[in-house]
């Protein structure tokens, strides 16, 4: 066979294969079936039923057991009575400190439940001022809630001793900072406290508004919600009584209380600004006098006035008249209003205060019942702008909020007393025993 004659085998075979004049595709799949495969799926082998069984098992177990979490939170007792008294018997009667825990326990029921197994998260807070008065009580809540907190504060009028019992907590940090000077953090909420509130403190040094805009620009930076604590000094001496917040105020702008008293009205306007025109979340709360433990023991005001005059034998300075009138709201329910604020979805501003009202006569009367019925009242001139009359209209924050004062001034005062003698005379063990012999006179 010759070169020629060779045969390719490959389009020999091509050439046998039979040909085909059109295309035929696979037929096309009914469109139920990718519903009925998961259907047959769960049907076979009675899988749906094992399904049902894991979902009714699942919600009896989150239905009976409690979430841990919320527990926790409600366990708060707003005074370490651990430290103010040796029993029951010592606590007003012996009733008063379950009593407010109860209060506290009822009144959390706002916060919703976390299924067992899973925790709420921790926040990041900053609170400025947070070693003083209201600011340490407020971090004992933050941290008793799980929250990190960081405490930024100069300790002008701060102190250290208030925040000891946090060092070594790995969620809190303190930093010693004058919040006129920007300061960079990231955190989730600013409670901003930071300023001095007694007479005898801002008319030194007072930093409402550069402190209050460093603070907003803070927020800002972060995208953190911003609560500013301002103060019902920004009515001035009221014409409307009780005072609402609609009310406007009777302020003096040049007056010896204007640096506070217009300066909480000017860091209320920023904090408005930077809510309209920056989008910053905001809140404000409007607090009226508050007393007690870690006051200021000679900080100008009335109560730790009266208390520590009181204490020391001294007698009670009354100026004025003593009618002229205030509201005098307990620590822990001031604390319980600014958390509910800060968690709520109102901006404000609220009242946060106590809508008992009291004249200044009256106010010594019931430090001469707390701690010594023959503690002498001495008149003195009345100081210059000071309000006639002072009572917060709360129904905002009532409605809104869902808060309101428990503490009445009899059940309080022997609390922050029992605190000041300790703290000036250091007789623990014989202030408990004055403390029974008062509360059960």
């Amino acid at each position: 066979m010759g070169s020629s004659e060779l045969i390719f085998r490959g389009h020999e075979d091509e050439t046998t294969l039979p040909m085909s004049d059109t295309y035929s595709p696979k037929r096309p799949k009914p469109w139920f079936l990718p519903i009925t495969r998961p259907v047959h799926y769960i049907l076979r082998e009675q899988r749906l039923v094992f399904v049902l069984v894991g979902i009714l098992i699942a919600t009896v177990i989150f239905s009976i057991f409690p979430s841990r979490q919320s527990q926790q939170h409600f366990n708060y007792s707003p005074v370490p009575y651990g430290s103010y008294f040796s029993d029951e018997s010592t606590s007003l009667g012996g009733g008063f400190a379950a009593a407010h825990r109860v209060v506290y326990e009822r009144r959390g029921g706002f916060v919703g439940k976390v299924p067992l197994g899973l925790k709420r998260k921790g926040l990041r807070i900053v609170v400025t001022g947070g070693a003083g008065f209201v600011g340490s009580h407020l971090v004992d809540r933050l941290i008793e809630r799980g929250d990190s907190v960081i405490v930024v504060d100069n300790f002008f009028t701060g102190r250290k001793d208030n925040l000891m019992h946090h060092f070594g907590n790995p969620r809190f940090e303190l930093i010693r900072h004058d919040v006129v000077e920007p300061i960079l953090l990231e955190v989730d909420q600013i409670f901003h406290l930071a300023c001095p509130a007694s007479p005898v403190h801002y008319k030194f040094n007072p930093t409402n508004v550069v402190g209050t805009l460093n603070m907003l620009g803070l927020a800002k930076r972060v995208g953190a919600r911003f609560l500013l604590t301002s103060t019902s000094e920004v009515y001035g001496d009221p014409l409307q009584h009780p005072q609402v917040e609609t009310y406007w105020g009777n302020v003096n702008p040049i007056g010896v209380r204007s640096c506070y008293d217009e300066g909480k009205r000017t860091a209320e306007t920023l904090t408005m600004d930077y809510h309209r025109g920056a989008g910053v979340e905001v809140r404000i709360a409007r607090i009226f006098n508050t007393y007690g433990p870690r006051m200021g023991i000679d900080d100008g005001r009335v109560v730790s006035n009266f208390v520590a005059q009181a204490l020391r034998k001294e007698p009670l300075t009354v100026y004025g008249d003593g009618k002229q009138t205030r509201s005098f709201q307990y620590v822990s329910d001031l604390v319980e209003g600014l958390m509910r604020l800060m968690e709520g979805e109102h901006v404000g501003p609220f009242n946060l205060g106590n809508p008992g009202e009291f004249t200044m006569m009256e106010l010594a009367q019931v430090v001469q019942e707390t701690i010594d019925p023959n503690a002498r009242i001495e008149f003195r001139p009345n100081t210059e702008d000071d309000p006639h009359k002072r009572k917060p209209d709360t129904t905002k924050a009532k409605e809104l909020l869902g808060w309101e004062p428990v503490v009445s001034l009899r059940k309080g005062l022997p609390l922050m007393v029992t605190d000041f003698r300790q703290r000036i005379f250091g007789d623990h063990k014989d202030s408990s025993s004055d403390m029974s012999s008062t509360s059960t006179a």
